[in-house]
C-alpha cells in the first residue's frame, strides 16, 4: 500500500473520533423548506449506471418528491460541466447546472475562475483532509482505480497488464472511456499508462502515457471510440479502459450477454478522486445545499459503494459498522489495490496539462 494511499485510509479513520457528534445530522428543517420552495435540482454529467448514480438520485427524489430532478448531459466529461456553469451565469432558467461532478484536477480551477461557492456539509469532518478545499468550496466525494473491462466473447487472452495490450492479437479492440481532450476519466487513463511504464506521476508520466498511445494508435490496436458498455458489448470496443467502478456496473448491466471480465493492471494501479461543488451561480442553491447533505449522508455514501465507488466516508462509516456486509463482499480484493497509486493535486494537474495539449499532436486520434 502506497504512502499517499495509507494517508488517504488512515485519515477518515483518525476523523471519526472526532465527529460522531456531526457525522449523522439531518439537514435543518429550514434548509429543507427552502429547498422545497425552490422545487427544482439541475444536475449534469451523472449517467446512471456511473457510481450507482441511478439509485443515488431516485433516492433523493423519494425523500424529497417535491423537488424535480432536471439531468443535464449524463455522458459530459468534466471539461463540459465546467463550460455549461460558464455559459449559464447568467440563465436561471434549466440549463444552469446547480451542481457538478468533476475530476479531482478540476474543483481548485472552478475555484480560482469563481466557478464555485462554499459550503460544508454535517458530515464534513469526515472527509479526509487530502480530498477537500479548506474552505469548502469542493469537497471530495468517491475514488476507484483504473482498471480494464474485456468483452471475452472477442478476447481470448485477457491481458493482465498495459504492455500486453500492444500485442498484435488485440488490433481494433483497445478503447479509452472518453475523450482524452477532455474527460478527467480518460485523461488519467493516459496517467496510468505513463505510470505503468516506469515515469513520475504528473507531467512525465502524462508524456509518457501520450506516446503509449501512440504507439497503441500505430500498431491499429487503439479504436478512437468512447467506450461504453454498449460498444463494449457490440464488440466495437472490445477492450475499454475504465474507473473499476464503472466496468464492474457495466458487467452487472450485461448479466453475461456477453460475459466480460474485469482487470486491475498488475502495474500503473491509478486510484482517482472525484469533488462535488455548488455553481456560484446555481439557480437552486438551496435544492444544490439539500443533494449535497443528502450524497455525503449514509444513505447516500452506502448507494455510492452500491456503485462500487468507494465513498469519501468509507473508513468511518466502516469503523462504525455501517456499512453492509453484503456491500464489502462484492467488491474486489483488497490485493488488487495494494499497490494503488493516489496522485497528489499538482500531479493531476500537471499530466491533465500535458495530456490535454498533446493529445492530438502525439497520438492524433480524434476520440469520439
Amino acid at each position: 500500500m502506497t504512502t499517499n494511499l495509507r494517508k488517504f485510509l488512515s485519515l477518515t479513520t483518525a476523523l471519526v473520533m472526532t465527529s460522531s457528534a456531526v457525522a449523522y445530522a439531518e439537514p435543518s428543517a429550514e434548509l429543507i423548506e427552502a429547498a422545497k420552495k425552490e422545487g427544482m435540482l439541475t444536475t449534469i454529467a451523472l449517467p446512471h449506471d456511473w457510481c450507482g448514480y441511478g439509485a443515488v438520485i431516485d433516492g433523493f427524489k423519494k425523500k424529497y418528491p417535491e423537488i424535480t430532478v432536471n439531468e443535464l448531459n449524463p455522458d459530459a466529461g468534466s471539461a463540459d460541466e465546467v463550460e455549461a456553469v460558464k455559459a449559464n451565469k447568467d440563465n436561471k432558467g434549466p440549463q444552469a447546472p446547480d451542481v457538478v461532478d468533476v475530476g479531482l484536477a478540476f474543483g481548485p480551477q472552478m475555484k480560482a475562475e469563481g466557478l464555485l461557492q462554499p459550503y460544508k456539509v454535517s458530515t464534513w469532518d469526515e472527509i479526509p483532509e487530502n480530498i477537500k478545499d479548506a474552505e469548502g468550496y469542493w469537497y471530495g466525494d468517491y475514488y476507484g482505480v483504473m482498471s480494464m473491462i474485456v468483452n471475452k466473447d472477442l478476447v481470448k487472452n485477457t491481458p493482465a497488464d498495459w504492455a500486453d495490450l500492444l500485442k498484435p492479437e488485440y488490433a481494433g479492440q483497445v478503447a479509452l472511456a472518453g475523450d482524452p481532450r477532455a474527460s478527467n476519466q480518460a485523461i488519467l487513463g493516459v496517467l496510468a499508462a505513463g505510470l505503468a511504464s516506469g515515469a513520475k506521476a504528473g507531467k512525465e508520466a502524462g508524456e509518457a502515457g501520450l506516446k503509449y498511445f501512440a504507439e497503441l494508435n500505430k500498431a491499429g490496436n487503439f479504436v478512437p471510440v468512447i467506450g461504453k458498455s454498449a460498444p463494449l458489448a457490440q464488440g466495437t470496443t472490445p477492450i475499454v479502459v475504465a474507473w473499476d467502478y464503472n466496468a464492474l456496473s457495466w458487467k452487472d448491466t450485461l448479466a453475461g450477454n456477453p460475459p466480460v471480465e474485469v482487470v486491475v493492471p498488475a502495474s500503473g494501479v491509478l486510484a482517482g478522486v472525484y469533488v462535488q461543488g455548488i455553481s456560484a451561480y446555481a439557480p437552486h442553491p438551496n435544492a444544490a445545499k439539500l443533494w449535497m447533505e443528502y450524497l455525503y449522508s449514509d444513505e447516500g455514501q452506502t448507494a455510492w459503494l452500491a456503485g462500487y465507488c468507494h465513498p469519501a466516508r468509507f473508513n468511518a462509516m466502516s469503523k462504525a459498522g455501517k456499512i453492509p456486509q453484503d456491500l464489502l463482499d462484492k467488491l474486489p480484493p483488497a490485493a488488487s489495490y495494494e499497490k494503488a497509486y493516489f496522485p497528489t493535486l499538482e500531479e493531476v494537474d500537471a499530466n491533465k496539462a500535458a495530456v490535454t495539449a498533446g493529445w492530438d499532436s502525439v497520438v492524433g486520434a480524434n476520440v469520439q
